[in-house]
């Protein structure tokens, strides 16, 4: 029997993990062929999520714990589950239930046909329509920037095969941007088109510092655009003063008595360039701040405890 891998990141979702674990034990219920196990890891939550995954794991030996010493983000705590995980194949699936588990039959369909990597490609959403459409205007930016081919609409939801997770371990990312990866990889990867749907039980947990975090992560890791640009712009706005101020010289020469200069364009100029020199400087910062953490090596995160590993 294949042993297929089932990767939940988890912090304060007391309210959905039992869920969770139940609609995937019932999909695996369904697949007589395949084994599976359920690795939970938590990312030190404060209410009765790891309680509540320790009954369950300590009545089913599929079922999988890390517990976190801290919580160590959104982005490192999910990727070194996966590096923890022993399958012929190994899926993420998100504790809050908008990554729908039925779906975990379709993605083994595909892998079976030969694919190294299958994706969800998130072609619909119940969130707020507003989120949605932010978030659809960065996959494509984001894709338009890299130097791979990202793809647009995925979230990572899907199944990867053995082989991609080796290539992931020799990596060695200490802070990894798992969707370009899995695009800088190359695998010809299979799409299956799913509506999210919207979260039932609690609240997300993401915030706009966690969001912004991963979206300029996924720039930094895979683009030089915005550091070209900034040398580009930089260059053709010297040009562009020196010319109106040649215009401005040869005007107020040809019509000294009745051309004013004023200060205004003098004001509005060094706001102008001020502005653009902070958002470059912001740039760089980011990029620096990329191989800052890439220097420091740190480990991916610090485990407290880990149950039915043995």
């Amino acid at each position: 029997m294949k042993l297929i891998s089932v990767i939940t990141p988890c912090y304060n979702e007391e309210e959905n993990v039992e869920s969770v674990y139940q609609q995937v034990k019932e999909v695996f219920s369904r697949l007589p062929g395949y084994s599976y196990e359920h690795i939970f890891i938590d990312n030190s939550s404060k209410d009765r999520t790891v309680s509540i995954l320790k009954e369950i794991a300590s009545a089913d030996r599929n079922v999988k714990l890390i517990v976190n010493a801290r919580n160590f983000g959104h982005i490192r705590s999910p990727y070194y589950a996966l590096l923890q995980s022993h399958g012929d194949a190994a899926l993420f699936l998100v504790a809050d239930l908008q990554d729908p588990p039925a779906m975990i039959a379709d993605f083994i369909k595909k892998w079976e046909e030969g694919y190294k990597i299958v994706v969800g490609i998130k072609t619909q959403s119940k969130e707020t329509p507003l989120m949605f459409a932010i978030r659809r205007f960065y996959y494509r930016m984001a894709a338009r920037l890299a130097e791979v081919e990202l793809l647009k609409d995925f979230t990572g939801f899907g199944l990867y095969d053995k082989q991609v997770i080796e290539i992931l371990r020799k990596i060695d990312d200490p802070y990894p941007y798992f969707r370009g990866l899995i695009a800088d990889i190359g695998f010809e990867a299979a799409k299956i088109e799913y509506v999210q749907p919207a979260r039932k039980r609690g609240i997300t947990k993401n915030n706009f510092y966690t969001l912004y975090d991963m979206a300029m992560l996924g720039i930094t890791n895979h683009s030089k655009v915005p550091l070209r640009l900034a040398a580009m712009l930089g260059f053709g706005m010297s040009i562009l003063s020196l010319l109106t101020g040649l215009i401005y010289f040869l005007y107020k020469l040809i019509f000294w008595k009745s051309f004013t200069v004023g200060i205004a364009p003098l004001v509005i100029g060094m706001f102008f360039i001020g502005s653009v020199q902070l958002f470059f400087l912001g740039i760089i910062g980011e990029y620096i701040g990329s191989i800052h953490t890439q220097v420091l090596k740190r480990p991916l995160v610090i485990e407290k405890e880990r149950i039915n590993f043995d």
